[in-house]
């Protein structure tokens, strides 16, 4: 059986956190993650974590590596390879994760703007009607904001906004980070104990 195929992006709103650790916990459950990390993404990256995506390729993945601490199963890809399989709908992943999603990148996805690799892959994954899981962090929200999120969930797209919960009385940031990364497992569909569920021992 042909491992699940997930594209996780990161794009330029605060919480690189919750991208970084989705891909690593993806990666740990058997699933093929592509990963790719917009420019403005990117410099948010580095200012938040220290890690550094830009550059040559393989250094670049050497480091997310390196910073993951995991040797294998991530594949790193240039937001502007459109060449990339994942931009077509012949190739398109199992679902796809803009995590954390800015309201820029919302908001061309959402009037179909294919600019970049992210842009273009949300547009396949609507096209072709497989899971789009966008993660926004951003506030407050403008109504802009709103109807553009409102437009996406019309067409397929899951919004999965970055608010954790508090009824687990987290104890630190990774725990504050895992609530919601877990919660984007639960929607792909992968068995996770992330995050203590309402309700549990």
């Amino acid at each position: 059986m042909d491992r699940k195929h997930i594209f996780v992006a990161l794009t330029g709103a605060s919480g690189s956190m919750y991208g970084l650790r989705l891909a690593e916990q993806l990666c740990l459950s058997g699933v093929q993650v592509t990963f790719s990390a917009s420019c403005s993404g990117t410099s948010v990256c580095l200012e938040e974590t220290g890690l550094d995506l830009s550059g040559d390729l393989d250094k670049a993945q050497q480091r997310l590596y390196n910073h993951l601490e995991i040797d294998s199963g991530i594949r790193l890809v240039h937001p502007e390879d459109l060449f990339c399989g994942i931009a077509s709908g012949s190739s398109a992943p199992d679902a796809m994760v803009v995590c954390p999603c800015s309201m820029g990148t919302l908001a061309r996805i959402a009037c179909g703007i294919s600019g970049n690799l992210i842009e273009r892959s949300a547009d396949v994954m609507l096209k072709e009607r497989r899971p789009l899981l966008l993660v926004p962090r951003e506030t407050p929200l403008s109504d802009i904001h709103l109807e553009n999120m409102l437009k996406l969930s019309r067409t397929g797209a899951r919004i999965i906004p970055a608010m954790p919960a508090f009824y687990s009385r987290p104890e630190t940031v990774l725990d504050l980070v895992d609530f919601v990364v877990g919660k984007v497992m639960d929607q792909l569909g992968i068995e996770n104990n992330l995050y203590k569920r309402w309700g549990a021992e």
